[in-house]
């Protein structure tokens, strides 16, 4: 591993740690919640904004005019705004993904949620991912916070993650282990 991503990753989670409790200090959890996953959906959605962050030569006064107007049009509390514009302050932003996606975890685990992943060949309904919520949350007697997938490539079948327990059942992955027998053999 590199020098740059262990100290990316350790920045994340002390700057997601910070977000954590200032938002819990002031009774803001759920709202900075709510914030995070909208900018991190606008930066899966906007290839514009996404480019924007990773673009090194972005002035710090146009990240700040960006940050103000979407924390204006999506009505943010003002310590998310402060926070993220102490990010560009800091030339952190571009770590923003990270410590975003580090303070939705860490406010899932304090709610005792385990994180599972869920990917499947046919696109499921929401009635067909709420059943599979409420299977996973029965057997492993906890709250589950689904991240669901829809996957062609697996042909058939369905892979579900739930920590470090997976179970594969797709059709990619049985043909996969046919072929690796053939080679074997």
């Amino acid at each position: 591993m590199s020098k740059d991503t262990g100290f990316s990753i350790t920045s994340a989670e002390r700057y997601s740690l910070a977000l954590f409790e200032l938002s819990e200090e002031n009774n803001l959890l759920s709202q900075i919640e709510d914030h995070s996953s909208s900018i991190l959906n606008l930066i899966d959605q906007s290839e514009d904004f996404s480019n924007l962050i990773k673009d090194p030569t972005t002035s710090r006064q146009d990240l700040l005019k960006v940050i103000n107007t979407i924390s204006e049009n999506n009505k943010f509390e003002s310590l998310f705004k402060n926070f993220l514009c102490f990010l560009i302050q800091k030339r952190r932003f571009f770590f923003i993904e990270r410590i975003l996606k580090s303070f939705i975890e860490i406010c899932s685990k304090k709610r005792g949620e385990l994180k599972a992943e869920l990917k499947s060949a046919k696109e499921l309904s929401n009635e067909e991912i709420e059943k599979i919520t409420e299977d996973l949350t029965k057997n492993f007697s906890s709250k589950i916070k689904l991240n669901y997938k829809h996957d062609k490539s697996l042909i058939g079948g369905l892979i579900v993650q739930v920590g470090s327990t997976m179970v594969d059942t797709s059709i990619k992955n049985k043909l996969q282990q046919i072929e690796n027998r053939m080679i074997e053999a």
